[in-house]
């Protein structure tokens, strides 16, 4: 099995987990608090943080694959993901599983249509810095598992 199908057989089964566990929250669930230090971000806010990211970052990784250089040196993790969820406030949790299924589907197509050398061209992540884009696809599953951990607190209250 070739590296970018693998990359792209992880991200889906992890997106389907993800699908999984949200599909069956209660209402209260998704109220649940996971952050409480600045903006307090509920599970609602994480799943669209989960949206908003995926979809920016993926054109992120279209671009470096295209020659771009990735994020500026002055690009604001906080800034942007505050503006995010702004911009996603009015959807309900059902309305962002549904972009999640599809900015998820998306992404394995992406990466699954990429080749071998596409995975070693290197750019600006915004959070890992200049690095390889097959670095930059296994963080987006990581980046999940890491809220995932926090979600699970939160659920456990």
């Amino acid at each position: 099995m070739s590296v970018t199908t693998e990359l792209a057989e992880k991200l889906k089964s992890e997106g389907e987990k993800f699908v999984g566990i949200f599909s069956n929250l209660t209402e209260e669930q998704w109220k649940a608090e996971v952050y409480t230090e600045g903006t307090i971000w509920s599970i609602r806010n994480v799943l669209s943080h989960f949206v908003t990211s995926e979809r920016g970052l993926v054109k992120l990784f279209e671009s470096i694959r295209l020659g771009g250089k990735g994020a500026k040196e002055d690009f604001s993790i906080d800034r942007y993901n505050e503006s995010q969820q702004e911009k996603t406030k009015d959807l309900t949790p059902a309305e962002l599983l549904e972009q999640y299924k599809e900015v998820r589907a998306n992404s394995v197509t992406w990466v699954a249509g990429l080749n071998e050398e596409d995975l070693e061209i290197k750019g600006r992540h915004p959070y890992l810095e200049v690095t390889t884009i097959r670095e930059m696809v296994k963080m987006l599953y990581l980046h999940n598992q890491i809220h995932y951990r926090d979600l699970k607190k939160a659920l456990k209250n």
